[in-house]
């Protein structure tokens, strides 16, 4: 069974304390969960925490550009976002957050992938796929904020690297949100976060208190391994 919403202090992190998330992420925790329920609870869950994010990292972001007429021929003004987004998620289970996030912007956003894998031996991240725009050499990124997705928060590590890829290609603000996180894994992550050019803020649907596991890499209670939970790979 979920806890509560854990207390975590850090100032760039946010914990949801949304009841409904808490009791979703409840039914996602469970082993009885099959893998056609895990992907619609990452979906619903990944619903909410982009509607509290996104309501944080775009207020006073919005203007009245252009006019537009209701069913009874009255005249409005028509709200628009004004920040250049792109949605950045973490191969291969940030994949499933991806829908919940096109579904509630009101305009298409483009969509950049970064693939990641642990080293079995170093035990950190190493990178195989990346598709950012720009050049990286001249830090060139034409969008105002990145939202980076994955699904679990572990060590850290694979956080820590997307945010430092971001930076490198010029990225000035970072959103990274996951459903789930260890207290040591969103340390981690955040502690590399904000400088001097580069705004990063982490949002979490809860935290649990420890890692453990196979090679002490995996949260618990946790979530098991996402991954293997939505593609159905699981003893490969």
């Amino acid at each position: 069974m979920s806890s509560p919403a854990t207390v975590f202090e850090h100032p760039n992190v946010t914990v949801s304390k949304h009841p409904c998330l808490q009791a979703k992420l409840s039914q996602l925790r469970s082993a009885s969960t099959t893998s056609k329920e895990t992907k619609a609870l990452v979906h619903e869950i990944s619903l909410l925490l982009a509607s509290e994010a996104l309501g944080k990292a775009l207020e006073g972001k919005t203007t009245v550009s252009g006019k537009d007429v209701t069913p009874l021929n009255v005249e409005y003004g028509v709200t628009k976002i004004t920040s250049s987004i792109v949605l950045v998620p973490i191969l291969r289970s940030g994949t499933a957050m991806v829908d919940a996030f096109q579904t509630l912007l009101p305009e298409p956003v483009p969509v950049y992938h970064l693939g990641l894998f642990r080293d079995k031996m170093s035990g950190e991240p190493v990178e195989y796929y990346n598709n950012l725009p720009g050049n990286e050499s001249h830090g060139v990124f034409p969008y105002d904020l990145a939202i980076v997705v994955d699904p679990v928060i572990a060590t850290g590590r694979t956080a820590a690297a997307a945010i430092n890829t971001l930076k490198q290609w010029g990225v000035k603000k970072i959103l990274v949100i996951s459903i789930l996180g260890s207290k040591e894994g969103i340390k981690h992550a955040a502690d590399v976060s904000s400088d001097k050019g580069t705004e990063v803020k982490i949002m979490v649907g809860d935290v649990d208190a420890e890692l453990g596991g196979e090679g002490g890499g995996m949260i618990v209670p946790g979530l098991g391994d996402i991954g293997d939970r939505l593609f159905l790979t699981g003893g490969k």
